[in-house]
């Protein structure tokens, strides 16, 4: 497993957020995220965006630091987050994490996960996004995860993407099997966990949050 970890605005990053980060991964930095990678003791090695929200420190440790600085004009038709992501599928690593908070913007989050069902990123064996202590795995077609969650843990599944087909869910209070959710089900609302907690697609981005 290699991983690539990008890291968003929005606030400063969550202790528990950092505990699944590889010391090898790839660390991208999306406009402000740099100043709380930073922050956080990462180091980044790019940076992407229009750099309108970094700080001037921030701006001055990463040329201090010889990044990879990715540039784009503020009048774009993607977010900064967007363009990181697309970065990160640029790369070799097999594994995507996303790290950020919440912060003020409902927008901005919705963006993000919107962004995560991008086609070039179906190409990761798993995604995962961690806003503040809430873990989200978004799970492209013919793809699964599998998680070992304390016993009776909540969870949840949404088609955010569109419909999801084929939906297998094992180790849970309610399991399914080639199950459909459509993109206005609430029906993986609040599951939970009852052992190895399984949990694949085979047509559609199914989108699992832990809270």
């Amino acid at each position: 497993m290699s991983q690539v970890v990008v890291v968003i605005g929005g606030g400063p990053l969550s202790p528990r957020a950092l505990t699944d980060l590889l010391p090898s991964a790839t660390v991208i930095a999306a406009d402000s995220g740099l100043d709380h990678a930073v922050a956080a003791g990462l180091r980044p090695t790019v940076l992407v965006g229009d750099l309108d929200s970094i700080s001037a420190h921030g701006k001055m440790w990463a040329y201090a630091h010889e990044l990879d600085i990715d540039q784009h004009p503020v009048d774009k038709s993607a977010t900064d987050t967007e363009l990181a992501l697309l970065r990160a599928a640029a790369t070799d690593a097999t594994d995507l994490i996303v790290v950020g908070a919440r912060g003020d913007r409902f927008d901005h989050a919705l963006g993000t996960l919107a962004a995560l069902g991008n086609a070039a990123l179906g190409r990761f064996e798993t995604i995962q996004l961690l806003l503040d202590d809430t873990v989200i795995h978004v799970i492209h077609s013919q793809h699964s995860v599998s998680l070992d969650l304390p016993q009776n843990s909540s969870f949840s599944l949404l088609a955010l993407h569109g419909p999801c087909r084929g939906v297998e869910v094992t180790g849970a209070r309610w399991p399914l099997s080639e199950a459909t959710l459509e993109s206005s089900s609430t029906r993986g609302i609040s599951n939970e966990s009852t052992a190895l907690l399984y949990v694949a697609v085979t047509d559609g981005i199914l989108t699992l949050v832990v809270p």
